[in-house]
């Protein structure tokens, strides 16, 4: 099952700073990097203006794909916080097999 969830960047974020200078980056990148080998997050990054952020994701349900995201040290310190989640029937995928 497929969701399209949409992440809100917030609290302690520092607008002044790049992405990859934020507190924490390279813990977040790790955990993010898991998810991805996992096959949890199928796409991810930042959409336009960069206050937001939405992912792909293949989980069972939307509580595993709420309790995996409050695992991420910037879920934890309220950088990333979840915005929505939803279930989304993928009709048309171009990726390669």
């Amino acid at each position: 099952m497929f969701f399209a969830v949409r992440l809100q960047r917030g609290g302690p974020w520092d607008w002044s700073r790049d992405l990859r200078e934020q507190d924490g980056f390279d813990e977040h990148a790790r955990f993010m990097d898991a998810l991805v080998d996992e096959g949890f997050i199928v796409l991810g990054g930042p959409i336009e203006g960069g206050r937001e952020v939405l992912h792909a994701i293949s989980a069972s349900s939307e509580a595993e794909v709420r309790t995996r995201l409050a695992e991420d040290n910037w879920a934890r310190n309220g950088m990333l916080t979840v915005k929505s989640v939803e279930q989304w029937t993928v009709l048309l995928d171009g990726r390669a097999d």
